[in-house]
């Protein structure tokens, strides 16, 4: 876009005085004490009243550029490309800037937008399968003289002849058959097997490490190993009953009704939470998928070294270079930019049409919203709400903090209209999805947050 402004001669006059002011104190001329040089001898030193005048616009540009953006509300996303096109002599200064802008896009259906959440409910099979959990942590294992099936546990002794490498010798070793953690196809040879038997097989077993290189050392790739595996006991994990007994031995709950309204106000807190996260992330991602245009090259460019720098940042908190953390993470540099930028360019749509939602909706951000904002910043910063407006103010970033508030209130009014079913199609209500007790809390949360894979008694959930 092509801004054209004009700067009439009194706002020049001023940034010449501007000018004198900062030549008097910086340049050294014999004679004169800084910031007492005369204007004519700083004209003198530049070349003439000419040269003075053009450092003075050069100068004063950035300045008169800002201003022109505030006054016409443009949103620029670059820098821009100024040129002087009158003025640098005398009278009235008019520049062109050319500045690419940030793009207006279109959400068209977002009105009707339908999201698809897992289900808050929580059934009574919900609830079993919590407390069965908890019932095996209290199991206790019976010899059996069955064959063994999956779940049992069964005390070997394995041999395995490796190639390049140690043998292996396990001797009374307790494993539980279908967990499949151990030799590649153990768990196939033990299906059916009772105390007594033996099984030999090949299996693909790491060969050990070997020397690639003067002073290195290597893992070399799975060579065909013979492993013999005798079964000298098969078990069977035997629960204990569910009755108020064992709930006030397993848990801090007297009676097995009160465990189990436990599990279940755990798991609805939880199942809430899931939601919540679930409707934020993909009601965004369906408003997101209205956007038809690609994002500017300019914004995620920029998005692009965000990222990066953060990500330099934490990776130095930890004490990792960019190469470890590529070979932790089994990527290459290239792999890792292409992620970024994948994300990035997401990030940068979700943006545009956050903007274009508050556009449509007419959302906008007053001044004691504003204050608020400013306020909670402040406290996180430890700073007070007039210090901290006055430094944005300074650094031309107040009208980013609106902007930011102005996309938090779209993405809030997007999450309170779209439709809301769970994966059989079935109406969600928003009810379901707020907390029955406004006291909990974050701890709350971290709490329940273990229910799904771990049992959930106090005591054992959260030690």
């Amino acid at each position: 876009m092509r801004l054209s402004v004009e700067v009439d001669e009194a706002e020049i006059d001023q940034a010449l005085d501007a000018t004198v002011r900062r030549l008097s104190q910086q340049i050294k001329v014999p004679g004169f004490r800084p910031g007492h040089v005369p204007r004519q001898v700083l004209e003198a030193r530049l070349g003439g009243a000419g040269a003075l005048r053009r450092q003075a616009i050069s100068d004063a540009l950035p300045d008169l550029y800002a201003k022109a953006v505030s006054d016409t509300e443009l949103d620029p996303i670059a820098a821009p490309q100024i040129d002087l096109t009158s003025g640098d002599d005398n009278g009235p200064v008019t520049f062109d800037a050319v500045v690419e802008v940030r793009p207006s896009v279109s959400v068209g259906g977002y009105a009707g937008l339908v999201v698809t959440l897992p289900n808050p409910g929580v059934t009574e099979a919900d609830v079993d399968a919590q407390v069965d959990r908890l019932r095996e942590q209290s199991g206790e294992l019976e010899v059996v003289g069955r064959p063994a099936t999956d779940g049992d546990y069964v005390t070997i002794d394995l041999h395995g002849r490796r190639p390049g490498a140690d043998d292996l010798d396990v001797q009374d070793y307790l494993y539980e058959v279908g967990s499949n953690n151990a030799v590649p196809g153990l768990d196939e040879q033990l299906r059916g097997k009772k105390a007594g038997d033996i099984v030999e097989f090949a299996s693909a077993l790491p060969s050990g490490s070997q020397p690639t290189g003067e002073g290195a050392q290597g893992v070399t790739a799975p060579e065909e190993s013979q492993i013999r595996v005798l079964v000298k006991e098969v078990k069977r994990k035997v629960l204990p009953e569910a009755t108020d007994a064992w709930a006030k031995e397993a848990s801090e709950f007297d009676t097995l009704t009160a465990l189990r309204e436990d599990v279940r106000s755990r798991l609805a807190q939880l199942r809430r939470v899931q939601a919540q996260v679930a409707l934020r992330e993909r009601g965004l991602a369906a408003l997101v998928e209205l956007v038809q245009d690609e994002p500017p090259q300019t914004l995620v460019d920029a998005e692009v070294s965000e990222r990066l720098h953060d990500l330099g940042h934490r990776l130095q908190a930890r004490n990792l270079t960019v190469e470890q953390f590529l070979a932790a993470s089994g990527r290459d540099e290239q792999a890792l930019i292409g992620e970024i930028r994948a994300e990035a360019a997401y990030a940068v749509r979700g943006d545009l049409a956050l903007r274009a939602l508050a556009d449509a909706e007419h959302l906008e951000v007053d001044e004691a919203e504003l204050d608020r904002a400013i306020a909670d910043m402040a406290a996180e910063l430890g700073a007070t709400p007039r210090d901290l407006r006055r430094r944005l103010e300074h650094g031309g970033r107040l009208s980013a903090v609106r902007s930011d508030r102005r996309k938090a209130k779209a993405l809030a009014w997007l999450l309170e209209h779209v439709e809301l079913v769970d994966d059989d199609g079935n109406p969600i209500s928003r009810d379901e999805l707020r907390a029955e007790d406004s006291n909990e809390d974050a701890a709350g949360v971290r709490g329940s947050s273990e229910v799904e894979g771990q049992p959930v008694a106090d005591g054992e959930a959260q030690s």
